[in-house]
């Protein structure tokens, strides 16, 4: 739950850049995007690749407060790394007639408030789905999932590889 708090977080950063039109923040982002592709992708496939080949842990107790704030800041880092939710959430926003409209902060601010509830409201399903099935995972299922989860956070590596070339 607390690394989706990170993604949550992340994403109404984008969300207030989007909504405010803090342009020279937008304009800096996407101008850089190509080295943010490059290292969020060689860091997709790297993190991919250490998920595909690591041995799932035995259960652990309650995490401690250094782990909880590693956890929280790493998604939130690695959901910043994505140029194109920056890119979406300008074209959600402009789509809405609001993007970089200046002196319109109660909308901009009711969307920004939307976008982190709504990311939270996901993170907070997804957790508590994953606690209802946590019992009955076994380390031969874990290691499936892990092998699963590798490949697919490899291959959003590799899109976003292939994607300086497109």
């Amino acid at each position: 739950m607390v690394s989706g708090l990170g993604a949550a977080t992340a994403d109404a950063t984008y969300g207030s850049i989007a909504g405010f039109g803090v342009t020279f923040v937008s304009e800096f982002l996407v101008s850089h995007q190509l080295w943010i592709r490059l290292l969020g992708g060689l860091f997709l496939l790297a993190l991919g690749a250490r998920i595909f080949l690591s041995t799932p842990s035995a259960p652990r107790g309650a995490p401690g407060k250094r782990r909880i704030s590693g956890d929280y800041l790493s998604t939130f880092a690695l959901t910043l790394s994505n140029p194109l939710t920056i890119v979406a959430f300008v074209a959600i926003f402009a789509g809405l007639g609001i993007a970089g409209k200046g002196g319109d902060y109660a909308t901009s601010a009711s969307l920004v408030s939307g976008v982190f509830a709504g990311s939270t409201l996901w993170w907070v399903v997804l957790s508590a789905g994953v606690g209802v099935f946590k019992g009955s995972l076994d380390q031969r299922r874990m290691r499936w999932i892990n092998r699963l989860s590798g490949v697919l956070i490899a291959c959003f590596g590799a899109l976003a590889l292939a994607s300086l070339f497109l």
